[in-house]
Formats: structure tokens, sequence, C-alpha cells
């Protein structure tokens, strides 16, 4: 029985709309009058019946496999689908105009992207099945996977953030001269986003390659889009971003192919971006569990006559491309494979996890060669006589030898070209690297973390400088979820460096002087670094730079230019994941990085009656255990000191880790010296009695009377 009178209509109109009648279809083959079935107006441009007749087969497919897939839904063989019956023309249309090799960035309702891409069907119904042999080891749902292979980007549920990737490859494709285009699906209720507004606006101030498809199917979820928007249609949005649009009939696909046929041609013709907008609907929930009974009745009556199915076979048929005979003879053999398919998806092996493979596929692996360069350039500590500089200059020097070291590397950040970056970091780079590699971006950190994303799907390396670590938080979405995950998800490295000044003491206020290194530390796939000393900070920045993974470079402000050190001239890399001792010590150990461990050696300095064994962790993820280990060992007394506030800072995460694991190691229990749980005040009297160091004397004192 049907819960609702809607689930009811929508069921027959679906049985209206899929099931062949071969009755019908021989009397629109013989009369030759398909208007009488639909309003849609088909026109051919160019095309063979051959080719015709493969889009139909194209377009048949994904309606098809769904109308299986929810089947197997009700009989409990899948757990979720999300479908896009009646939106079949857009993902098949649009992907047909695209070369193979172009990468697409598909959603929920886009199925027809990956039959189209030829992807194998037995893989994806075990994809669907959750199995290890799907595309994504059994770690993601439906359509949150990719394929390099195929070119197809793998989603994630927040949806926006995938038009920024289509720039960042449409950048890639701009860089190298090459004639592609990249092409990002959104739906209706996804261009309120940020994201959304983000990626146009960089695409066109850019001017890239970027077709940017709207599939505006009436409803985000339950939202109609009368409470979505209110400009009369989605693509007048184009001309605020400097672009030009379109909106065309979704359901049409010889319409949805000429048109992004001749749009992908414009944009490599132009170096522009365009927007499209498909007016389509949704002939099912949101997803199979929301239903439907928020829309009213008699749209499906509207749109169940332009499915667009059944309505491209109505013409083939009064056009004489396809007899009725050869229409049943192709719905016939389709589904024999996907029931082929299916039966060969069911004798997959049962799914049986290990743990420390899961563990081993959080992080891209170097590549023989970066491994190679690693070793024989891997530098622990200075070597003697090496010229002193200051913490600024060994991070600009390890920036312009990566620069030298790696053409296919791109900075972007704001101000970073002919101003050289707040901090002057870049100063100097536009002339030695040309604009096309020292790129200034508009304020819209989200939509250049998912570029630098989107570089690295074409093999290049980036990276970004906030301008503040404070600023993380307008990109922390595409950072937690995007970079992090992508390699876990589906094997598919992020190249990223991710720079972020950081810290207080400078009275610069609670926007201006964070530590928010901890956020980060919480999430695999990242890598955490935070160098103390101007050699470190050289060594650590073209590892992260060498690395295959997403890094986050931290960089103390205050020690830009109050500290400095012996730095060698050559290209040097420091470990990544690997503390290094900063004194021995007997009496308490200190584990810290950043400006503690300079709190700590002016305390020793300062207090020679106490001997402190300080361990610079340097990298806070992954976290150097051994290390931390060994330092505990040294003396049974620990300090864990931090410019972060108490409350969730990482030093809490090394404690628990201590008492857990080296309780036998010791002589007192493990404190934390932090600063204070309240943002950090501007005045700078304030800020003195915010910072840890305030208490460090303290807690110094409270260890040694153990």
């Amino acid at each position: 029985m049907y819960r609702t009178i809607a689930d009811a209509v929508v069921f027959f109109v679906l049985c209206f709309i899929n099931t062949s009648n071969l009755a019908t279809l021989k009397t629109i083959e013989k009369t030759g009058n398909y208007n009488k079935q639909t309003a849609m107006e088909f026109v051919r441009s160019g095309q063979t019946n051959d080719e015709l007749v493969f889009m139909y087969r194209s377009l048949l497919l994904p309606r098809m496999i769904e109308e299986k897939m929810l089947v197997l839904l009700r009989q409990g063989k899948i757990s979720k689908w999300f479908s896009g019956i009646g939106q079949e023309a857009i993902s098949v249309g649009s992907t047909l105009a695209l070369e193979k090799d172009e990468w697409v960035m598909p959603l929920h309702r886009n199925l027809g992207v990956f039959t189209t891409r030829q992807m194998g069907l037995q893989k994806l119904f075990m994809q669907w099945q959750g199995n290890k042999d799907g595309y994504s080891k059994g770690r993601e749902r439906s359509f949150h996977f990719g394929s390099r292979a195929h070119h197809i980007c793998g989603m994630i549920s927040h949806l926006g953030p995938q038009l920024a990737l289509a720039d960042g490859v449409a950048l890639a494709y701009k860089l190298r001269k090459d004639n592609k285009v990249s092409l990002a699906y959104s739906g209706d209720g996804g261009t309120s986003e940020g994201d959304f507004h983000e990626a146009l606006n960089v695409a066109a101030v850019w001017g890239l390659p970027v077709i940017f498809v709207i599939e505006n199917n009436g409803y985000g979820l339950s939202t109609p889009v009368n409470e979505q928007y209110k400009c009369e249609s989605l693509v007048d949005k184009a001309k605020g971003y400097g672009m030009d649009g379109i909106r065309i009939n979704g359901n049409n696909i010889l319409e949805v192919y000429d048109t992004i046929r001749g749009v992908r041609d414009y944009c490599i013709r132009n170096q522009k971006p365009y927007l499209v907008e498909c007016m389509t609907f949704r002939m099912r929930g949101h997803e199979e569990a929301s239903g439907t009974k928020y829309v009213p009745a008699e749209l499906f009556d509207e749109w169940g006559a332009k499915d667009p199915v059944k309505n491209y076979e109505a013409f083939l048929l009064a056009e004489g491309v396809l007899t009725a005979a050869a229409a049943e003879e192709i719905r016939s053999e389709l589904k024999t494979y996907i029931e082929e398919e299916l039966k060969l998806a069911y004798e997959a092996e049962e799914l049986i996890p290990d743990a420390n493979e899961e563990l081993h596929d959080v992080y891209a692996k170097k590549s023989v060669n970066a491994r190679l360069w690693s070793d024989a350039n891997t530098m622990d500590a200075p070597k003697a006589g090496a010229p002193e500089k200051r913490f600024v200059d060994a991070i600009q020097e390890g920036l312009s030898q990566s620069m030298q070291l790696h053409d296919n590397l791109v900075l972007m950040g704001q101000d970073i070209a002919e101003y050289g970056g707040a901090f002057k970091i870049t100063e100097g780079f536009v002339k030695q690297f040309g604009k096309e590699r020292v790129r200034n971006t508009p304020l819209c950190e989200s939509a250049i973390v998912g570029t630098a994303l989107g570089l690295s799907l074409e093999g290049y390396k980036s990276m970004m400088e906030m301008q503040f670590a404070d600023f993380v938080t307008v990109g922390f979405n595409q950072i937690v979820n995007n970079l992090a995950k992508i390699h876990y998800r589906w094997g598919q490295q992020a190249d990223v460096v991710i720079r972020m000044p950081t810290g207080g003491g400078v009275g610069a206020g609670p926007f201006h002087s964070q530590s928010n290194e901890a956020w980060f530390t919480h999430v695999p796939g990242l890598k955490v670094v935070y160098p103390s000393t101007p050699h470190d900070a050289k060594g650590l920045l073209i590892a992260a730079i060498n690395d295959p993974n997403p890094v986050l470079f931290f960089e103390h402000k205050g020690l830009y230019r109050s500290v400095s050190g012996p730095v060698p001239e050559a290209a040097y890399e420091v470990e990544i994941g690997k503390a290094r001792l900063a004194a021995e010590g007997t009496d308490i150990t200190v584990i810290t990085y950043g400006s503690g461990v300079h709190w700590a050696l002016e305390y020793q300095h300062q207090h020679p009656e106490v001997s402190l064994h300080i361990l610079d962790l340097r990298t806070l993820l992954p976290l150097d255990y051994e290390a931390v280990r060994t330092a505990v060992a040294k003396t049974g007394k620990v300090l864990l000191l931090h410019e972060d506030t108490l409350t969730g800072g990482i030093g809490g995460e090394i404690s628990a880790w201590i008492s857990e694991h080296c309780f036998e190691l010791l002589d007192a229990p493990v404190m934390r010296c932090a600063s204070l749980d309240t943002p950090v005040p501007f005045n700078i009297d304030l800020e003195k009695t915010f910072m840890a160091k305030n208490r460090l004397h303290g807690y110094v004192e409270k260890l040694q009377r153990y």
C-alpha cells in the first residue's frame, strides 16, 4: 500500500513513463505524429541516425538502472538511493558533449554521467552495495565517489564545494594551454550557498573555461524554488559575475547536447566560464526515504508528459530513426546487461574489515622519485657554518626554491602577487615566476582551497596563503571535508599546502591572533606542521610542498622577524612527523612547539637552577609518539606547553596518550600550561595575561615540588 496519495500518484506516473508500450510505439512509428505525445521540439544538428540511436541507448540505460535500483531498495539489498528519474537528459547530454578526458563534477542525480563515461556497471553495483571492490572500497555511499580514469570527481554532501574544484581543473587547462573545459553541476538549492558565488566569481575573474550547469528541478529537498531565490531565473545570476548564460529545456537531450557543445567551444575560444540553467523536475523524493508528499500532484502529470526518455523515443520513432521493434530490442538488451552485471556483483567476496588497511589508506604515498630526492636531501639539523637567516627569510627561501624545483607549483592568496603578501614573503615572486604561477585571489577562501584541490586533479601542486590563520574558518569545509578525506574516499591525492600565519603577542586582537592548529589535528588525512626555528621552517615547508597530501603549515607571526638561526643555502627537507630535541635536561620534560619552544628556552636561560628537557614537536599531525615516550622517560615529569587555549588544545590529547602509554614512567601528574580560555584580547597587558607564558613559572615550580 502507498503511504500517501502523492506516493500513489508518483508510482502510477512512473509506470506511465517507464513502461514500454509496443502498440503505442508502433502507432507513433506509423503515423509520425509524436507531437500529440509531447510539446517538446527536437532539432537535429548534424547527427547521423546511428549517433541519435547511441544517444537513445545512453539515455535509456541510467533510467533502467534506476528502475532496478528502486526495486533493490525495497528489497533491502541497498540502503539508500538518490533518484535522477526525469533528469537523465542533463547528465547524458552534457557528458556526451564533452571530451572523455575533461573533468566532470557530478552530484546525487547524475547517474548518467557515470554510465555515459562507460564505468563498469558491475563495479558500480558493488559500489552501491558497499562492497570493497566498488570504487571506494566500501567507504562511500551511492554517488560520493570519483574515478580518475574516467575524469569524474567524487562529490561531498555539502554540494557547493564541487564548483570550485572545476575552477582548479580549468586553471590547470588554462596554464597548459589545453583546449579543454571542466563542467560542474549544481542544483537550484545549491545556488544559495556561498560556494556557488565564490566559484563563479573566481572563474569569471580569472577567465577560466568552466561550464556551470544548474539542474533546476523545482525543489531543494522539500523547499520550493520560490523560497530559494527571488530572481526571475537563476541564469540571471550570470550577469552579476560578468559571464554569459542561457536557460534551456533540461529534458530535451538534443537541446542539452547541442547547447553544451556550443558552450564548450565558446569557453575554449574565449577562455571564459558560462552558466547553463536546465529546467527539469525531480520525479522522486530528494532520496527515497523523504517521499514526495510536499509536491502538488498536478506537477507529476505536467512533468510526466515531459519525460526525457519517452519523448526522445517518440521523436526517433516518428522520424524513422528507430523502429518500435528496435526500441524493444534495445530495452531487452539493456535489461539483460543490467541483470548480468548485477549477478556478477552479487558474487563479490564479502568485505572483511582490516584496520591496518584503513589506516594505511588515509594518506597518499610519495612517488619513488620524490622519496629518492627526500632521502638525499633530508637535514634534521643545520650544518656548521650555515648562514644566519630570519624565520621569515627562511620561509621565503624555501618557497622560492620549491617554485624552482616544481614548475607545476602554483601560489595563490590575497595580495601575494605584486604586493608580496601581508608579511612580504612572496615579494618579488611575480617578477621571478610570473603572474600565472603567483596569483592574487578574490576574497573567497573556500573557493581558493577548492581550486587548489582541482589543480591537484590535473597533477599540479599548489600553495594557498591564508592571510591570517584566523580566516581559515571561511575555508574550513573545503579543508576538513574535501582535502582531508579525498584520498581515503577514492584514492585521489590532494597535493596542497595551506600556509597559516598564526599566533599572538603582537596586540592584534581576537581575529588576527588565534592559535587554531588544534582544530585540524582531529582530522584524519591532514598533516599539521608548526616549526619554531628558521632551519625547520625552510626544511618543513619544502617537505610539505613535496608531500602529496594536504599540509597545513603554521608559521608564527611573532617569530617572523624576531628569531634568526643557521639555514643552509641549498634546498633540503626536514622530515614531517619527526620531533626535535631542542635542549637536554634532567629535571622536567617540556613538550611544546612554535613560540612555546622559545618560551621554554628563555625560561631555562633565566633559571639555570632547573634543568629542562625540551622537546619541539614540529609536527602535530602525525605526532612523533616515539619521541614523546623517550622524552617522558628522561625525567618522569612532564609539562605540556602551548600558546593555544587550554580546553581542546593538543596538550590534552598528548596528556591522555602519556597517561595511557607511559604511566609507569611518570613521577608526577602530567601538567598543561596553556593560554586562558578566552578570545585573544587586543590590549597588550591583557594579552600578556592571556598567554601561557605568563603561567610557565608557576607550573615549573609545581612540578619541582613532586
